[in-house]
């Protein structure tokens, strides 16, 4: 494996807490759309097709990233697994308030 070029490694490492920094805000992100549907007890203004995609898309792309991965949870893996698993209780959400 050929050495680092300088800088490669500052820029690998606040790649790394930039992804982890949006990552984490974007799990949270889902919360007030969740809130709002059981705060107004209607989803009508929510797409559960939308939704649901995402829930797929996400969960597809954390199976191909841990496949990649020789079966191993890595962080890339784990974060769409968070973002399908949030998908999917929006979906719920949309379901149960319908």
């Amino acid at each position: 494996m050929a050495a680092p070029r300088p800088g490669q490694l500052t820029y690998l490492v606040c790649l790394a807490w930039a992804f982890n920094l949006f990552n984490g805000v974007r799990l949270l992100t889902y919360l007030p759309t969740i809130w709002a549907i059981h705060r107004s007890a209607a989803s009508d203004q929510h797409s559960l097709l939308t939704w649901f995609a995402w829930f797929g898309a996400n969960l597809t792309m954390g199976l191909w990233l841990y496949a990649q991965a020789d079966q191993r949870l890595e962080r890339a893996a784990l974060v769409n697994f968070g973002n399908a698993a949030m998908c999917f209780v929006t979906g719920v959400f949309i379901v149960i308030y319908r």
